[in-house]
């Protein structure tokens, strides 16, 4: 009887369903029982002549993250804008730091208010307008040390550690599988192969994930008549161009790998080097050859072993990320946001359940449902934990152990495949940039033509690459897209009040993908083992 396939083993993603559905659970209760006061983290004093000014910011606060600064003056906060339904009293003149209290009251965790600047040169009156250059749109969080929060704690604490031990694997994790992979190819011929396929298989699979989500959004079309509140300015931002993805290609040739290896971030500098390193191995004669080969070996199995013993400790960690994401996030955002997020989610789900398995079926010759049911603990991670970097210590044991995918193949194609493969993440961006440009496009902006939306594409396609395999990286690509096209960026941060429920999904896509990956190529090097994954009970 095979080891892995054992019902102690088997029943592992049975256990982290179960983590995850309790953990969820115990998060819709606290929100429902809890008290937890709307805060952003600004404290205020009355301007003589009218408005608030800010007296100081906490670190880390929503204040902090809009880039509301000290000093600054504000006069209005807006409440549910770009609801169909508004009340006469959702603009409130800010006067004194009370009238931001009793703004803040009337909302709730994860809604958006919005703080409206002084102008001089107003007229008399006192009318102030909503189209005022300067607004800060800010998604409310929970008060620290209010009731909801502190039973939040122990639960993120937990959660916290986990997602270090995961952070802990992924550097030593991908330059020792990289290197081991490429020194154990072979030759150049027999890297230059594996390499083509990857590329090939994680470039098809992102453009087939992005042209499905440009057929949704303009099928749907679900930013015109979006209720956001946002207008189109006279002045746009300057987009950069191709410029950011130039600076993307120079981050892959680190200056310095030791400072690379210390950051999680440089992803794509860390794998340049293993790539070089590796071929270098090919290049160098024995005994060195050889004893670096197996120094590197080596050191790849003693971080496996790391990894599976992370591994036993996934339904926990599940179950604590659960409490604190389901507790911690408040559904009033997803009002004004609902088609949108139909949307992406269907596109997700086209992606996921249709264009994949189609790969899996008639290229790779496996079965997709086997294949997803070997693959659960790997993509019950990725949605707890949002992130294909922090899952790679999980994908890479379950497709090599439950996937029966070569150690040649998952050690090359999955550390790749966390950084550049990102289908999920492709696909949301190109349907985020049409979504506010056919909103813009309805109050008064130019829609996207047909060649603006090819380029769309390519971008999407570019920027996927680029983002790291990090926590909505993909939102902060998606304004890298709408600089370039010469869009307000502003509207990309209302689309972060709902990012995280998006990105979860997202990235058991890109977790998926990547799976996918390994199994295709597997069979395209006459592999054997996808053929029968190891399923469990």
């Amino acid at each position: 009887m095979n080891p892995d396939s054992s019902p102690k083993k088997s029943a592992l993603h049975w256990k982290v369903l179960i983590g995850m559905a309790l953990g969820a659970a115990v998060g819709l209760v606290m929100q429902a029982t809890l008290a937890a006061p709307a805060w952003i983290g600004a404290s205020f004093e009355s301007v003589p002549g009218g408005g608030v000014r800010v007296v100081s910011i906490r670190a880390g606060s929503p204040a902090a993250k809009t880039g509301l600064a000290v000093g600054s003056t504000w006069r209005l906060a807006v409440l549910n804008r770009g609801a169909e339904e508004r009340a006469a009293d959702d603009d409130v003149a800010l006067a004194t730091p009370q009238d931001v209290q009793q703004a803040l009251e009337r909302t709730s965790n994860g809604e958006v208010i919005w703080f409206f600047p002084t102008r001089e040169g107003q007229d008399q009156s006192g009318t102030w307008s909503k189209e005022e250059a300067g607004a800060r749109p800010m998604a409310v969080a929970i008060e620290p040390d209010s009731p909801r929060d502190n039973w939040i704690y122990p639960f993120a604490l937990v959660a916290d550690v986990f997602i270090a031990l995961l952070k802990m694997l992924i550097v030593p994790l991908v330059l020792a599988s990289i290197v081991s992979g490429v020194a154990g190819v072979g030759g150049m011929k027999d890297l230059r192969r594996l390499g083509k396929k990857t590329f090939f298989y994680y470039m098809l699979t992102s453009l087939l994930a992005i042209m499905v989500g440009q057929i949704l959004v303009n099928v749907f079309v679900p930013g015109e008549g979006a209720r956001l509140g946002l207008v189109m300015p006279d002045v746009v931002p300057e987009g950069g161009g191709l410029r950011e993805f130039i600076e993307v290609v120079k981050r892959m040739v680190p200056p310095n790998i030791f400072s690379s290896l210390q950051d999680n971030g440089a992803m794509l500098s860390i794998i340049f080097f293993a790539l070089v390193l590796g071929y270098a191995i090919t290049r160098t004669p024995d005994p060195h050859g050889k004893r670096i080969r197996e120094v590197f070996a080596s050191f790849l199995e003693v971080m496996m072993s790391m990894a599976k013993g992370v591994l036993a400790l996934l339904p926990y960690g599940v179950f604590a990320l659960m409490v604190k994401v389901v507790a911690t996030t408040g559904l009033a955002p997803f009002k004004a946001l609902l088609l949108y997020m139909f949307v992406v989610t269907l596109a997700l789900l086209v992606h996921a359940l249709v264009t994949l398995p189609l790969l899996l079926r008639f290229v790779a010759k496996v079965s997709p449902i086997k294949w997803a049911k070997a693959m659960a603990p790997a993509l019950f991670t990725a949605f707890s934990t949002s992130s294909s970097s922090m899952t790679l210590p999980v994908t890479m044991e379950t497709v090599e152990h439950r996937g029966r995918v070569s150690n040649k193949v998952t050690s090359f194609t999955l550390p790749l495949g966390a950084t550049v493969n990102m289908d999920g993440t492709a696909l949301y961006e190109c349907i985020g940039v049409i979504f506010l440009a056919q909103y813009y496009a309805s109050v008064g902006g130019n829609p996207l033509g047909l060649g603006q939306q090819a380029f769309v594409v390519i971008l999407a396609l570019l920027a996927s690459v680029g983002a790291a395999g990090i926590p909505s990286a993909g939102l902060v690509m998606m304004l890298t897209i709408l600089a370039a096209l010469r869009l307000p960026v502003e509207g990309a941060a209302l689309l972060l009040a709902v990012d995280r429920p998006l990105d979860m999904l997202r990235t058991v896509v890109n977790v998926w993908s990547d799976t996918c990956a390994a199994a295709v190529v597997s069979r395209s090097e006459g592999e054997e083992g996808p053929l029968e994954p190891i399923v469990g009970a």
